[in-house]
């Protein structure tokens, strides 16, 4: 019975990304280079073909080792795929200039048209965390009678840095959420206006987000990255290990535990 259930969670899974059109429209690209090399390989002379087909090869063994690096390394498949694509992306347009320059324009306009008109959709689980719009997050905070401890985080679904470490707040909170402990979310992208009251400027963008605060009471205690952001023009990768160590959650669970 688990195992038919895991089949049937990761059919539901592959159908849903069959739906996207984000994951749609990079197969169709990517589906098309099969078409038109093999209209190539009718018109290419047999030692031109070869040179070509070693070409091929070293293209997929280099792309290989590639995701396999960054399967190790990517804490998320949101990350993993979107690196998968990049790297793809990459090698189709060489092999493609190697075949014609025009075909490789092509792919890169195919590719930019895909980009400004479809989006990576992000992690829609939520954990243990509440979704929250700006004013009920200064509810809790100002009420008193919530957690002592809010760890929020603030992100935008247009901000492809949120959408790649989605997948890292929500599963956080499932493990170190508790009664002194709570997790919210806030979409900056549908509250912009609220992003100054937190301390957060996307006057160039949304390249400070995600921003993580640590909320004791009403006051914030801690954040990621820091306000010193600007003069350092440097936004860490967002990974769980990295939430976990900066705002120390194994030591606050560990309290919790022992009623400190």
């Amino acid at each position: 019975m688990a195992m038919e259930a895991e089949q049937s969670k990761a059919l539901q899974s592959l159908n849903a990304m069959a739906s996207e059109p984000y994951y749609l429209f990079h197969f169709l690209a990517f589906f098309s280079y099969f078409a038109v090399r093999s209209s190539a390989a009718q018109v290419l002379v047999p030692s031109v073909a070869d040179r070509f087909l070693h070409r091929e090869i070293q293209a997929v063994l280099a792309f290989s080792v590639l995701t396999s690096i960054k399967m190790v390394r990517e804490e998320t498949w949101e990350s993993f795929i979107g690196d998968t694509l990049f790297f793809a992306k990459i090698f189709l347009v060489a092999l493609a200039l190697i075949m014609d320059k025009y075909l490789a324009l092509w792919y890169i306009v195919v590719f930019s048209v895909i980009y400004i008109l479809t989006q990576q959709p992000a992690f829609e689980g939520l954990g243990a965390c509440n979704k929250l719009t700006p004013l009920q997050l200064e509810a809790l905070l100002t009420e008193g009678n919530t957690s002592r401890f809010w760890l929020v985080e603030f992100r935008s679904s247009y901000s492809s840095a949120c959408i790649r470490s989605s997948r890292c707040f929500p599963e956080l909170s499932i493990t170190y959420s508790n009664k002194n402990l709570s997790f919210g979310i806030v979409d900056l992208g549908l509250f912009p206006n609220a992003a100054e009251k937190f301390g957060i400027y996307l006057g160039g963008g949304m390249d400070q987000l995600p921003t993580y605060i640590l909320f004791d009471n009403a006051t914030g205690i801690a954040r990621l990255p820091g306000l010193d952001f600007e003069a350092k023009n440097y936004h860490p990768t967002i990974t769980k290990r990295l939430i976990s160590r900066y705002f120390e959650l194994d030591r606050r669970l560990l309290e919790y535990v022992n009623g400190k």
